[in-house]
């Protein structure tokens, strides 16, 4: 994999989180379980970008985000994310990251490894939030990766 590979997620999980985040505007009283799990898409998102950065994060993996903050962070992290990828060197994302998780346990992971774990984990709870979003009588915008390559309504590749 390389950063230009890396890249190119991190334009669609951007996508993504902002149809995720724009389904929820549509709606009236969206479910709060829905915006609880934007939050933690964006939390889990900043907290990941942090470790990368060797830095603590200034989001916890849950936090309580409305949706104006949700935007908030996601344009941060997408601008974290995108910094990261263009000082990557040759081999970077062979890097190690020592970290620890919330419960305080250690770990080290490669940065490729980090990345693919942000852009997954971000695919799996968009479903949740689609799948409540319909639950709850609102339009859920598709997310999927092949939509967003398809040039989805309201796609906005960076590459």
């Amino acid at each position: 994999m390389s950063a230009e590979y890396f890249t190119k997620l991190l334009d669609h999980m951007e996508w993504a989180d902002k149809r995720a985040l724009a389904s929820l505007r549509s709606m009236s009283d969206p479910p709060p379980q829905a915006v609880e799990l934007l939050g933690h898409v964006l939390g889990a998102e900043r907290v990941w970008l942090s470790r990368i950065q060797g830095e603590s994060s200034p989001v916890p993996v849950w936090p309580k985000l409305g949706l104006a903050d949700a935007e908030r962070v996601l344009a941060e992290n997408v601008a974290g994310y995108r910094r990261v990828l263009s000082h990557l060197s040759s081999g970077g994302l062979q890097q190690p990251i020592t970290y620890k998780t919330s419960a305080g346990d250690q770990f080290t992971s490669t940065v490729e490894d980090i990345l693919t774990q942000v852009v997954t984990h971000g695919s799996y709870h968009r479903g949740q939030i689609a799948a409540q979003v319909r639950a709850s009588g609102g339009t859920p915008s598709p997310t999927d990766y092949i939509a967003y390559i398809r040039g989805a309504p309201a796609a906005t590749r960076q590459s």
